[in-house]
């Protein structure tokens, strides 16, 4: 996603609150890594868009506060994609997908989570998976970067003309 903004200055990417660690060699970016109590007190302040326990942490979308003139990008799983389409029963789902369970295990493995997250991670992707396409969202299989994102272009331009 930050290449697909990087490349169009149209789009601009929401950054999704987290309860959970950093993980080793993760950007400090990726997420705005926050404790329990900041995450209930933006929740208190009605300060998410979409929020969701996902596995054993939070996480959620602040209020999006776009640039004019920008369309937002949300990196969010599918129970915050489910938030987002029944406030916005017009938003363009993409669900980014990994060519296989192999890869998908790989690329778990190569970021650095434990066992039992991988575990975990790989039964939650089969759910994922089904609830994308009950919400109708896209797919675009992620096995080489430069397709998928002229992939997800393409359906950007077909939704932006469809407005």
């Amino acid at each position: 996603m930050a290449r697909l903004v990087a490349d169009d200055p149209t789009l601009w990417l929401s950054r999704s609150w987290t309860t959970r660690a950093q993980r080793a060699g993760e950007a400090a970016d990726a997420y705005h890594f926050v404790t329990p109590d900041e995450f209930q007190s933006r929740i208190d302040a009605g300060g998410f868009l979409e929020r969701v326990q996902f596995l054993d942490y939070r996480q959620g979308t602040p209020t999006p506060d776009p640039p004019p003139g920008t369309d937002i990008v949300l990196e969010i799983d599918v129970q915050g994609a489910t938030e987002v389409k029944r406030q916005f029963p017009d938003a363009l789902l993409v669900f980014v997908d990994a060519p296989s369970e192999a890869e998908l295990e790989r690329r778990l493995r190569a970021r650095g989570d434990p066992e039992e997250k991988v575990r975990q991670r790989l039964e939650k992707a089969i759910e994922e998976r089904a609830a994308g396409r009950r919400l109708g969202a896209l797919t675009v299989i992620n096995a080489d970067i430069e397709r998928a994102l002229a992939e997800i272009r393409a359906l950007l331009a077909h939704a932006r003309a469809g407005r």
